[in-house]
């Protein structure tokens, strides 16, 4: 059994087309197929409505301020 994930446009006659990997070979297949009940466009509407991540440094202890994290510090010249 394989899992495949993918986008699927549904026509007004509700038939979809979906482009299946290669290595599926041709013949008949037992598909399950699960359905959002929101289309995609109306989820992006709604994560663009959404106001972004702010991350900011918190000190929690693990490291002195004159620890720096250049390349040359983390690795070996080999």
């Amino acid at each position: 059994m394989k899992a495949i994930t993918t986008i699927a446009t549904v026509t007004e006659d509700g038939k979809i087309t979906v482009q299946l990997p290669p290595d599926i070979p041709p013949g008949e297949h037992e598909l399950v197929v699960v359905i959002d009940e929101k289309p995609l466009v109306e989820k992006q509407i709604i994560k663009e409505k959404r106001p972004p991540l702010k991350f900011s440094a918190y000190p929690v202890g693990l490291v002195s301020q004159s620890v720096t994290f250049r390349r040359e510090d983390l690795y070996a010249n080999d």
